[in-house]
């Protein structure tokens, strides 16, 4: 019955799906999260057109939803079963006739049939589509995430589909309706398929195509703020349109390293197409993020910042970062004490950027190198130092607009020094840069350390806008 208890967005977090980074701006979080819903409804019904059978009474699928149809074209609707769950009072709240026998036959179950939800059943706080095909299924929900901020959710991973409907089967058994057979035979004739890559590329793209256009990032109360300018725009809309594809591709490399069938050498070759493809959205998140930071309109922008084991973001980070520097014939070195002070920062922020740095200096190494990284206690500051050699001349790179630096020579991307130094200031610490020649630089973070006098356990950090603006 534990079912019942449970959110749709429950199933996506304790699977390991990335919650809303805290270092970008909790006001953005809910509109911005209504964008995509909207965008990925928008896109089901073309979708489904193009991927089932035209026409006829023939059942195509099963779409479980709340707190409304999501299918209204009636080639889809005379096609489709649609139970639509619907929060209700309990005064008003009474279970479903249930008949003798259930019924199992298509031609004999209403289209559409309301689900009644319990009171304050937690369901009834999110909005979703659960579909089900012969082809796929597909989950579509905007729910909340870790941090209680809205967030928008889709898969069609399998496993996923089966928690989710394990959760609605539950709901419908308590409120005992006629048509638990029927929906029970056709999930169990369905058996959650896996989908054709093609298909998930295919409504990735579609969601994209259907976006709302009209900018939702800026509150009403605050759009007396000036007005993006085009470098900041045509970077948003350049790194959603390149993160929507890749976190496609990633979902369907993970669903195939699940599979028995597979040789050695294919495993390698799909570990290397996910491990491309994340190294490419944590790109594209840290250079979405930065532009939020560069274009939000408060007059002063306020991150939250809390106690930080940076031994914690250590031990995680630098076998990743080792692993990383390896592939482009980079040592990295470590040397850190046993024992490190928590800092006051932003934990999710500063793995995001230290992360950044290091793709940013190993990339731009000419044939290796090495980095040195060296950790010290300097007063009531933290001192991270990165001494960074190239074997030979780094590649070369080239200012591209305000906020990123490209490399002709590999053709990658990354955000310049300045808006660098500009988010270590937002998590509370500052950045300083010394070339030693063209193939050394030294960089140092001096992070603030925490205070043991300090009662509270999180405060906010306020930053001028005038700091993140560039000239």
């Amino acid at each position: 019955m534990n079912e019942v208890c449970l959110k749709l967005s429950d199933l996506f977090v304790s699977s390991g799906w990335g919650g809303y980074d805290q270092g970008r701006a909790p006001q953005w979080a809910h509109p911005k999260a209504q964008q995509q819903w909207f965008g990925a409804i928008a896109a089901l019904e073309p979708f489904l057109r193009q991927t089932l059978p035209n026409g006829g009474e023939e059942l195509a699928g099963i779409c479980l939803a709340s707190p409304a149809p999501v299918l209204k074209d009636p080639l889809l609707t005379q096609s489709f079963y649609q139970g639509i769950a619907v929060p209700t009072p309990w005064e008003e709240f009474s279970p479903l006739p249930c008949l003798a026998g259930g019924q199992s036959a298509w031609v004999q179950i209403p289209r559409m049939r309301e689900i009644p939800l319990f009171p304050r059943d937690p369901l009834a706080e999110e909005q979703f589509c659960w579909l089900m095909t012969p082809k796929f299924g597909l989950l579509l929900l905007l729910g909340k995430n870790e941090q209680g901020l809205t967030q928008f959710y889709w898969s069609f991973d399998p496993e996923i589909l089966q928690r989710a409907w394990l959760s609605l089967q539950t709901r419908l058994r308590c409120v005992f309706s006629p048509d638990l057979p029927f929906l029970e035979k056709t999930v169990a004739d369905f058996d959650f398929p896996t989908p054709d890559f093609r298909l998930v590329s295919y409504f990735g793209q579609l969601m994209l195509d259907y976006q709302p256009n009209a900018p939702i990032f800026t509150p009403l109360q605050e759009r007396e703020s000036p007005e993006l300018s085009p470098d900041v725009e045509l970077l948003q809309a350049l790194t959603h349109e390149v993160r929507t594809p890749l976190t496609s591709i990633r979902t369907l490399t993970r669903l195939l390293l699940r599979r028995k069938d597979l040789s050695p050498e294919v495993l390698k070759r799909i570990e290397s197409i996910d491990r491309e493809c994340s190294d490419q959205i944590s790109r594209m998140d840290l250079i979405f993020r930065a532009t939020e930071l560069e274009s939000t309109p408060l007059p002063e922008l306020v991150v939250p910042l809390t106690v930080t084991s940076l031994e914690a973001v250590f031990q995680t980070g630098i076998p990743r970062w080792q692993r990383q520097a390896q592939r482009y014939k980079v040592n990295l070195k470590a040397q850190i004490p046993h024992s490190l002070p928590q800092v006051w920062s932003n934990p999710s922020l500063l793995d995001q950027v230290l992360g950044g740095m290091i793709e940013k200096f190993v990339r731009n190494f000419n044939g290796g190198g090495e980095i040195h990284l060296q950790i010290t206690v300097a007063g009531d500051q933290l001192k991270v130092q990165f001494h960074t050699q190239s074997a030979h001349q780094a590649n070369p790179v080239k200012a591209l607009g305000e906020l990123l630096m490209f490399q002709p020579e590999t053709g990658c991307l990354s955000l310049n020094w300045d808006v660098t130094k500009n988010l270590f200031q937002l998590l509370g610490g500052k950045l300083t840069i010394r070339r030693r020649s063209p193939s050394e630089e030294v960089l140092t973070i001096y992070l603030k350390c925490e205070q043991r006098t300090t009662s509270s356990q999180s405060k906010e950090f306020a930053v001028p806008a005038s700091c993140l603006r560039l000239a």
